[in-house]
């Protein structure tokens, strides 16, 4: 396999074996967050979303970890009794939401 650059800046590409400028972090004002490079043109940002994101997941897990506790307790304890037609609504309703989107 033959890989071709095909840089369209007239910066010259980074040989192999050499080290890469590091990136430098810097904290701005509303919550944002940007990664900038020392070489011309690279950036990264990162906005308040992303954290918000973050901490939603962290609680979902928090939730559902609970959620799978309770669930496994009453299957050992034989008080878990599946509904086979609501789980099966549920799985198409599921997919079929996912198709629209």
């Amino acid at each position: 396999m033959r890989i071709t650059d095909r840089n369209p800046t007239s910066a010259p590409a980074p040989e192999a074996g050499q080290a890469h400028e590091t990136q430098k972090i810097e904290s701005g004002s509303g919550g944002r967050a940007a990664a900038r490079s020392d070489s011309a043109g690279d950036r990264v940002e990162l906005s308040g979303a992303s954290a918000q994101l973050s901490k939603a997941v962290a609680a979902d897990r928090g939730r559902r970890s609970g959620r799978v506790q309770s669930l496994a307790a009453q299957y050992q304890s034989g008080q878990y009794h599946p509904s086979s037609a609501a789980t099966s609504r549920a799985m198409v309703h599921e997919m079929l939401a996912a198709g629209a989107r």
